[in-house]
This record gives structure tokens, sequence and C-alpha cells, in this order.
């Protein structure tokens, strides 16, 4: 069936981040590679009343890039997307000329949409007393800002649409878009996330999950530990990435550069609990991506696990791996960049792809940083503290799973 439906090749020729390790993919590659953490203190007015006052910050300034009459109508979800995505189509070379625009489209993912446009209006509205609120609070908070912001930059006719799918909801997006291309819709797409969601609102609503890492007592930086028997949660980030894909005809007509082919993509529910992952429903989703590309376990080098650093997770997607993978679980190489980038949350899964990706072009696995002291119940290879240089990094595959169950599986494959 995976061969009969992939009737055309999806590449990856563009990528671009806005990322709590930089905003170029130079920053990105030096920093994840070479291990180093963008969880920091919080920079904000609230800072004091958080329980919680790390984070993983984009710094990135919105008037640096755009002119005010642009980024006022945008919230900031939307505007590190709009920006993400002119930078992709430079790393990507591509020239959207009229013939293009209605065969190229935008898929985007976000978890909370508009947050810091909602959360001014609610000030403003009742603790400020305001009868009035911004004219473009609608536009600015709506799920679907920002994938419209970037069509209408760039005038792609093309399919528009927003997955909010919890955590894995840009890896849909990337997954669904590949499949526009694949089965002849589109040649070219636009796809990734982007998430703005450190607000006081937002993390005070985090606090009371009761999610949230504790603050490292000697270094805030180190606060993220996946897979470690001293990990207490995960570290909220911010930012957008999004990568330009392409049938493979396509891109090779034009002479693109080729970072990785799109082989796999799975996507799954697990109907068990609307928080509580499980290790029936990560490994469906990853036999699934295994599964529309018709590759044996073995094939599999690298996985980019979803390993938020919470006590739950990552015992079970340790489990989930084993039960897919068998015996070829000990072999795999297994890394959470969450450990650095924090969780993005609806922008997770395509930072992570980026980073997947950049690991099968550069023959190079990222570090899980802070892994000092292993759970015995996470007995994998989880790439601890320092990157790894493979000969050649052939098959990778990037995870990313979700509350209420909605997990995605990405397999990247080199080409170059």
């Amino acid at each position: 069936m995976a061969d009969f439906l992939q009737r055309q090749r999806v590449v990856i020729t563009g990528l671009s981040v806005v990322s709590p390790l930089g905003n170029s993919i130079t920053d990105l590659t030096q920093h994840v590679f070479g291990g180093v953490s963008g969880i920091k203190l919080l920079d904000a007015p609230f800072v004091d009343q958080l329980d919680c006052k790390i984070a993983a910050q984009a710094q990135f300034n919105p008037a640096d890039h755009f002119s005010k009459h642009t980024y006022s109508m945008l919230d900031r979800t939307s505007q590190m997307a709009l920006y993400t995505s002119i930078e992709a189509i430079k790393n990507a070379g591509l020239v959207i000329d009229d013939q293009l625009k209605s065969r190229m489209g935008v898929y985007l993912g976000t978890g909370m949409g508009g947050a810091q446009s909602l959360e001014d209006g609610y000030v403003r509205l009742y603790r400020d007393g305001a009868s009035r609120l911004k004219p473009f609070t609608v536009l600015m908070s709506m799920y679907n800002a920002a994938a419209s912001a970037i069509a209408l930059e760039h005038q792609l006719t093309g399919p528009n649409l927003t997955f909010s799918t919890a955590c894995s909801s840009s890896a849909v997006a990337i997954g669904e878009a590949s499949r526009l291309i694949r089965h002849g819709y589109t040649d070219v797409m636009l796809a990734g996330g982007s998430e703005a969601l450190l607000t006081y609102g937002s993390i005070k609503a985090w606090e009371a999950l009761r999610t949230l890492a504790v603050q490292d007592a000697n270094d805030l930086s180190a606060s993220c530990k996946p897979f470690s028997v001293d990990r207490s949660g995960l570290v909220l980030g911010e930012g957008a990435a999004i990568l330009v894909l392409e049938s493979y005809e396509h891109a090779i007509a034009r002479g693109a550069t080729i970072f990785a082919e799109i082989v796999g993509y799975g996507a799954s529910n697990d109907c068990g609990h609307i928080t509580q992952p499980s290790v029936n429903g990560q490994a469906a989703t990853m036999q699934a991506a295994l599964n529309d590309s018709g590759l044996a376990i073995n094939t599999i080098q690298y996985i980019n696990a979803h390993g938020t650093g919470t006590q739950l997770n990552d015992v079970t997607e340790t489990s989930a791996i084993k039960k897919v993978f068998g015996s070829h679980a000990y072999d795999l190489s297994i890394s959470s960049t969450k450990s650095m980038h924090g969780h993005l949350m609806g922008a997770a899964g395509a930072l992570e792809s980026i980073i997947t990706t950049l690991a099968v072009y550069n023959n190079k696995l990222p570090p899980t940083i802070n892994l000092t002291q292993p759970d015995p119940e996470c007995d994998l290879d989880y790439v601890p503290n320092v990157s790894k240089t493979l000969t050649r990094l052939e098959y990778a595959m990037s995870n990313s799973f979700a509350f209420g169950g909605t997990g995605a599986a990405l397999i990247l494959k080199k080409v170059n």
C-alpha cells in the first residue's frame, strides 16, 4: 500500500527557525550539536509571581524585521511564524512566480494560537475595566492567524490549514503537508509551527498541572533532565520552525539543495487518558510511520524523542520504542533536544524535525544534556551530554506526542 501511495517523493529544501537556540540554522546547528542550553531565568515583569521562574525564550524583536504597521496587527505567534516563513523561502532559494502560487500552500501547527493577544484582552477588560478592546483582538488571537499571514505575505493560493493537536501540532502539519505533495495536490508547501505561550496566565495554568520542572539549584540551564532519574518535569519554550517541502521532481528541476527526504509519516490517537501517555498509543504512532515508509525496523538508526523530562512520559516512550523495535531498540541512538530548547508545545514537532533533518544531513547526533544519572527504567542509548558523529546517518525518526492522545512520527532519509 505504501509504495502505491508514494507517487511523488517529498524532500526538504528549506529550513528556518526562531528558537531558544538562535534564530538561524547556523546558530541552531552550533548550539544543538554543541550541547548548549537555552533555558534561563524568564525575562518578564511577572516572573516574581511565578513558582517556576525558568523558560526557554526566543530572542526575537519584531521591530527588527517588520514595520510597526505590520507587527502591531500580529500576535507574537504570528510575528515569529511570518519571519520564519520568509527566511525558509530564502534558505530554499525558492522563487515564487505566478504559476507556483496556486501550487503552493501553508500547513501550520499551534497549540494555543494568539495566547498573548487573548490574555491582553482579558486583562484590559476584567482588570483594567476597559469598555473596548483592540480592534484586531479577534484577528490576532484566532488560531489560523499565522498561517493566513504567511499566505498573504507570499500570495499563496494553495491549501491553507492550521492544525491544533497540542504538542504534536506541527509534526502533524508537516506530515499532512507531505501527503499533499505525495499525492500531487501541490508542488511546494510551507509546513511547521509557531508558539508563544510564555504569558502569565499560560504559565500559571501549566503550574497548576504540576508538570513543570523544578529549577536546578546549581544551574538553571540544567533544569530539564530527560531520561535522568532526577528529572522533575518540562520547561516551557517559545519559537517558530518552518520547513519548505517540495516534490523531488520540482526540487531537482530548479537545482535545489535537498536536506533530507520524508519517507514515512504516521499519526494515531491512543484514546486512553487526556494527559497520561500510553505505551500502546505511542507504539502505534511509530509503527504507522514505519508501515508508511515500508522500511524494516533495523534500518532506523536514530530517534529524536518526544522526551519531555516528565516522570511518566520518558518511561512510557522508552517502553514504546522497545515495543516497536524489539532488540533493535538497544542499537538505536535516541536523544531529547528538549533538554536544550525546552518544550515549544505546538511548535516542538517542527523544531525537532528540523534538528532531525540537520542530523541526517550532517551525519551527527545531538545529545541529551543533563543526563548524569540515567533512570534504570530508561536503559537505552540517549546520546548523553555529548554529540555523536556517524559515518553515515541514513534513516532517522522524529517523535511527537501530545495531551489529548494524538501522536505523530516522521521518518527522514538521507539524500545527499
